[in-house]
């Protein structure tokens, strides 16, 4: 029952917005997100807690506003998101634009294969479904949703152009031979990790728990590493960017995986900052603050398990 419960309104949506053009999801979506910044307290104090630690420059009036607005933004985002996997691969690249595809490019020339990364920001999953048209299909690295069916929607929206999806089992297997295919793969670096593979880098200056496998598979494999991003433009259209490649650290360096996992966030916050409205607030990204100042000093990773 409850799986149904949460499947059937996201299905209705579904329907409601495919006859609808993508400004007006994007105006409905916003405002749906708006409602849920008044409805979901718990949420909104996670976010505005958040807020308060990144830009203690900023009134609480600043920040509240700021927070409604990143409400709205991923109101809007999941309605855009259905909406856009009911287009075309032509509507989809009518829809976008890109920058920086000479750098994606020059990376496969290299042969061994290219990681992008990006964190929950601005239309991640619109930029890897449209990925697979501009460019080439890649894989994604994600987690299952609980409920399974609004999971295999999810799944036939990544999947719609060609991509491929890769869950935790066997993944560092599966990731490994697509690299050596050279082919892309896409994961995120900004949740929360309690995991003997974290490791803690500097984060909105907070330590924060962060996933040490983009850093290790490109030390391992030399695969580039690519930050991309994904922000909207006007009358519901995207730009999706690609910047340059990570430089990874020296071959010597004694800490390689949290340097490199550093240079990758700094990229990260660079845009959060930029556009501070369109990033995930609302996740508790900074925990276990004590265990994480003694790992930042150290370099050592702590932790037991993913946090989904």
């Amino acid at each position: 029952m409850r799986i149904w419960l949460e499947f059937l309104p996201v299905g209705l949506v579904r329907l409601l917005v495919r006859p609808l053009p993508m400004t007006g999801v994007r105006r409905v979506g916003r405002g749906l997100g708006r409602l849920a910044y008044i409805l979901d307290g718990s949420r909104r104090r996670v976010a505005l807690e958040n807020l308060a630690h990144a830009f203690p420059g900023r009134s609480r009036a600043e920040r509240t506003a700021l927070a409604q607005a990143i409400f709205a933004h991923f109101g809007g985002l999941l309605l855009e998101l259905i909406k856009f996997g009911t287009y075309s691969p032509q509507q989809m690249l009518a829809a976008s634009e890109i920058e920086g595809e000479e750098r994606v490019r020059q990376a496969h020339q290299q042969g061994r294969g290219v990681l992008f990364f990006t964190g929950h920001f601005g239309y991640w999953e619109l930029h890897a479904v449209a990925h697979a048209l501009w460019i080439e299909p890649i894989s994604v690295l994600a987690r299952p949703l609980d409920n399974p069916r609004l999971h295999a929607m999810l799944e036939a929206i990544r999947t719609s152009t060609g991509n491929t999806v890769i869950y935790r089992q066997g993944a560092v297997r599966r990731m490994l031979r697509d690299l050596a295919g050279n082919r892309g793969i896409a994961l995120l670096i900004d949740q929360h990790l309690h995991s003997p593979d974290a490791v803690y880098v500097d984060f909105f200056r907070r330590p924060a728990a962060t996933t040490s496998a983009l850093a290790a598979l490109a030390l391992r494999t030399g695969a580039p590493v690519i930050p991309v991003f994904a922000v909207p433009l006007p009358r519901g259209r995207y730009r999706f960017v690609y910047e340059h490649p990570v430089d990874p650290p020296r071959a010597d360096t004694a800490d390689a995986v949290r340097e490199f996992t550093q240079r990758c966030t700094d990229v990260l916050e660079m845009y959060v900052r930029r556009h501070p409205d369109m990033w995930l607030w609302m996740h508790r990204r900074w925990r276990d603050q004590e265990a994480g100042g003694v790992a930042a000093a150290t370099g050592r990773p702590s932790g037991a398990e993913v946090d989904a």
